[in-house]
């Protein structure tokens, strides 16, 4: 009885894993995403995209300290300084930019 118990155990965690995995997908971008957070890393120069959670999001520009950012079909103008700023149930901040990057993190609300 034991190894079936650890059996299921294991085939409920990979399932887990699995749908963890399937809740983001990028282009131009990497991401890294918990349970209900996802921190993406656009590549600047490139047409970069990311779905987290069943919502789109994608750079549309950067310039010196500010980050354009599209989630959910709406546009949005950060910085690293500002608080995050709440767009289609998701809370979005602008961790840092670089002349080759730039890092968002995208939370569920």
């Amino acid at each position: 009885m034991t190894n079936v118990r650890r059996i299921a155990g294991l085939a409920a965690g990979l399932a887990l894993g699995a749908a963890l995995l399937a809740g983001c997908s990028s282009e131009g971008a990497e991401t890294d995403c918990g349970i209900d957070q996802c921190t993406v890393t656009f590549d600047r120069g490139v047409e970069a995209s990311a779905s987290i959670f069943g919502v789109d999001a994608k750079l549309v520009k950067a310039e010196g300290d500010q980050v354009t950012i599209d989630v959910a079909g709406e546009q949005l103008t950060l910085t690293t300084e500002q608080q995050a700023a709440e767009v289609g149930g998701m809370a979005v901040t602008v961790q840092s930019i670089t002349d080759s990057q730039v890092v968002v993190r995208i939370g569920r609300n």
